[in-house]
């Protein structure tokens, strides 16, 4: 896996392990095939909020591994004391992604229009999903 388009190694590093963070890593047959980053959605009194983000590799995907570490993040979120879980920028136009989280029980609470710069479909909304543990 490659860090976004722009984004330096230490640029990286500081979103994908901020302050309180946990990191998994997903391996199938010896390789790592995506990682999931699971911290506070706010620090202070929003901090029974947990946020995760989600990388698989290309090379992965179709596998069910994004659904294995959602899966995964609501456990590790719940042992943590988080009491639930939002995501705040999800693509609205990535279905399968929208579809992925809606079957872990998550809901759209917000949409946040024009939030993200799509390569081919120009500018579009992002959701703000949302689910208790």
């Amino acid at each position: 896996m490659t860090p976004a388009p722009g984004a330096g190694d230490d640029e990286f590093r500081a979103y994908w392990f901020p302050p309180r963070s946990h990191v998994f890593v997903a391996v199938v047959e010896g390789q790592i095939a995506g990682t999931y980053m699971l911290h506070p959605n706010q620090m202070g009194l929003g901090d029974h909020v947990g946020n995760a983000g989600y990388l698989v590799d290309p090379a992965f995907r179709g596998r069910g591994i994004a659904g294995a570490m959602c899966e995964h993040s609501l456990v590790a979120a719940r042992a943590a004391g988080f009491r639930a879980m939002q995501f705040n920028f999800v693509v609205g136009t990535n279905e399968a992604a929208v579809r992925l989280w809606q079957r872990h029980g998550f809901e759209t609470v917000g949409r946040l229009p024009k939030a993200f710069r799509h390569a081919t479909l120009g500018e579009v909304d992002a959701l703000v999903m949302h689910r208790f543990l």
